[in-house]
Order: C-alpha cells, then sequence, then structure tokens
C-alpha cells in the first residue's frame, strides 16, 4: 500500500457477486403447451354442463327484493 503524504491510505476490499443463471435443464411449473390445452378443454366441457347456480340464486334473490319493495309500497 503505497501513499503519498497528502491522502489518506486506502484499503483495498474485495467482493465477490455470485449470479445464478438459468437451470441447464428446462423446468417448467406449468407444464407443456400441450397440457395447458388438455386442462383448458376439460375445464370447459365441466362449465357447460348444468346451469349456472350462481345466476339462478342470483335471479331468485332479485325477484324476492322486488316482490318485498312492491308489498311495501301497497301497505302505505
Amino acid at each position: 500500500m503505497t501513499c503519498r503524504s497528502d491522502e489518506s491510505p486506502r484499503i483495498r476490499t474485495e467482493s465477490s457477486v455470485t449470479l445464478f443463471g438459468m437451470a441447464q435443464t428446462p423446468n417448467d411449473p406449468a407444464g407443456t403447451t400441450h397440457q395447458f390445452q388438455n386442462f383448458q378443454n376439460r375445464g370447459q366441457a365441466e362449465k357447460s354442463s348444468g346451469p349456472n347456480m350462481g345466476l339462478i340464486i342470483g335471479a331468485v334473490a332479485v325477484v324476492a327484493v322486488v316482490a318485498i319493495a312492491v308489498a311495501a309500497l301497497l301497505m302505505l
């Protein structure tokens, strides 16, 4: 370590950085495109069978609320 009289001494420090690259073998947790398409088609087939219960329950609730509102207005 050499320094001039007008400079303060400097200490060299070394640091290392480890970078992690991509794996050599592909590891896709989602699977392949073919597997995804099979999953998608299976999900659509299950969805299309039977009525949508949420829609039916919502419609019944709306009819009940409207009926209660009409009954309340008629009692006035």
